[in-house]
């Protein structure tokens, strides 16, 4: 039997070549993508993606919109993705730690360090670990690895974790797993080539502008597994029923004898 290592590589290797690149994060600016990050917290994306397309339409989706706007104003726009008062002002709190640390540039921000960056981005208000590594991975391209509820789902019904498992100890796992040197040579060399098609891609979006930006490979490794998982979390592996039948990942399974 493979090791959890082995098989968390396994299901990066089976889920890209079903469904290929997975364009992850959608958006057009890195702003826009720490703005989705604190959006889609206790809120599925299907309900929040209304609210940066108000932002947009307002001219406020970027730095200095988010600095200007009445809080009253950014409430109203942000109310579909919920909790809209919350995130309203930890937008707001975020922007100012941009300023007061950063001279309001992202450019300085993600030159930190990553585990720097990774406690400064704690600290803040409103921003627990998944939120800290979306905006390290996908808006800085920052090598972290982004572990949400259809990550721990997956891994619990495969009996890779215990449901005591924390977020950082996953973390980790996924990180040494997918950070092995002749794992990472194989991405490189055979993985990107085009994939067969298939009619359900995952959790694949279209090309955007970020989703396309030149990032590491280990970044770009980490980035689609994590849009892979999610992939598996929508279509299969759902909160009240697994549909083990259909998913790519049926070989991993363990079943008691």
């Amino acid at each position: 039997m493979s090791s959890t290592a082995q098989q968390i590589r396994d299901f990066y290797v089976t889920l890209f070549r079903a469904w290929g690149p997975q364009h992850w994060w959608p958006a057009h600016t890195r702003f826009e993508v720490i703005v989705g990050a604190y959006l889609t917290q206790n809120t599925a994306w299907t309900n929040v993606e209304l609210a940066p397309t108000n932002l947009r339409r307002a001219g406020r989706l970027n730095i200095a919109g988010i600095r200007t706007i009445r809080l009253y104003d950014l409430e109203k726009l942000v109310r579909p993705a919920g909790y809209f008062r919350q995130k309203a002002q930890r937008l707001k709190l975020f922007v100012n730690f941009l300023d007061r640390r950063y001279q309001g540039s992202l450019q300085r921000l993600f030159a930190r360090p990553t585990a720097n960056l990774r406690e400064e981005l704690l600290a803040l208000k409103g921003v627990g670990p998944e939120t800290a590594d979306s905006i390290l991975l996908y808006a800085g391209g920052h090598p972290v690895f982004v572990v949400d509820a259809y990550t721990r789902r997956i891994l619990e019904r495969h009996g890779l974790i215990s449901s005591a498992a924390t977020y950082d100890e996953i973390r980790k796992m996924f990180e040494e797993a997918l950070t092995e040197p002749h794992f990472v040579a194989s991405c490189n060399d055979g993985l990107k080539s085009k994939p067969p098609m298939a009619e359900d891609t995952g959790a694949g979006h279209a090309v955007s502008r970020i989703s396309a930006a030149p990032r590491s490979a280990q970044a770009q490794i980490f980035n689609e597994m994590h849009g892979l998982i999610v992939g598996v979390g929508k279509t299969f592996c759902l909160k009240r029923q697994a549909l083990c039948d259909a998913c790519p990942l049926r070989p991993y399974l363990h079943r008691a004898d």
